[in-house]
């Protein structure tokens, strides 16, 4: 098991340039910043997006960033002292903010993590700590996302003699909620005029080794995906997972797909 700062770093070299960078360019190419007021980045990570989004609005437009993980915190607080950059970062609960109602004049979440039960704690407080008006923003991976590896799975659990957790797999399927879901979700916190984007992102892997030793996967993915199995039987599977992506593969690349989703709002009442 690596300590919560390895895996703070683990997340600022390979998750966040990568994964990170998918949503990042999908919010930027929809979110219209405001020119001045405050904003707030929930799970910001290591800081880097909202950075960026600080430069690009200016000195005018007061960044906050919050997370749930003191040691990506700590990153980001460098990050931002090295540059310079005059943006504020602290520790939240996503689904428990400490602000005050009708407070931020933007509201960005970045739910990419985050389990589905989750989704409804969080969307509701950030639209909680939005002005009235004001545009709330979250993003994730919607329905039909990893569905390469979820096939394999299910081949993989009945090779290791673990069919009765196919079960399991269906569940991961389902868990993945539609891009519906998460709009009825943005309806229910208080948000109007909801509209949302999704493109289609790939990450290939050129073995089953490769595939299960990259820290997206072995660090950040897989433990979720795994979590039903038994503790002793995860190696066997995990044996049998590269055996079928090798199979399967015919010396091409082994191909992850992802919905990555945005849903943006507008805060239409007062709380």
């Amino acid at each position: 098991m690596k300590s919560e700062k390895e895996l703070a770093f683990l997340h600022d070299l390979y998750v966040a340039p990568d994964w990170g960078e998918r949503f990042a360019e999908l919010v930027d190419a929809h979110i219209k910043l405001p020119k001045e007021g405050r904003a707030l980045y929930v799970s910001a990570g290591s800081g880097g997006h909202a950075m960026a989004l600080h430069e690009r609005a200016g000195e005018k437009l007061e960044f906050l960033g919050v997370d749930e993980s003191d040691e990506l915190l700590e990153l980001a607080r460098a990050k931002a002292a090295a540059v310079k950059e005059k943006i504020a970062f602290q520790r939240e609960e996503n689904s428990s903010l400490s602000f005050p109602d009708d407070r931020f004049d933007l509201v960005l979440g970045n739910a990419s993590m985050t389990q589905a039960n989750e989704l409804p704690g969080m969307f509701g407080e950030m639209a909680r700590v939005a002005r009235p008006g004001a545009t709330v923003a979250c993003w994730l991976p919607t329905a039909s996302s990893f569905g390469e590896f979820f096939s394999i799975f299910w081949e993989a659990l009945v090779n290791a003699d673990l069919q009765d957790h196919g079960g399991d797999v269906e569940h991961l399927i389902t868990g993945l909620p539609a891009v519906s879901d998460v709009e009825r979700l943005a309806e229910d916190a208080g948000l109007g005029n909801i509209e949302s984007w999704t493109t289609i992102e790939e990450f290939d892997f050129e073995s089953g080794e490769k595939f299960l030793n990259a820290p997206l996967i072995t660090d950040f993915l897989m433990p979720g995906w795994l979590s039903s199995v038994p503790e002793a039987a995860r190696a066997r599977v995990m044996q049998e997972l590269a055996h079928i992506i090798d199979e399967e593969r015919h010396s091409g690349k082994f191909t992850l797909t992802m919905k990555a989703t945005v849903v943006v709002g507008k805060k239409t009442r007062v709380q």
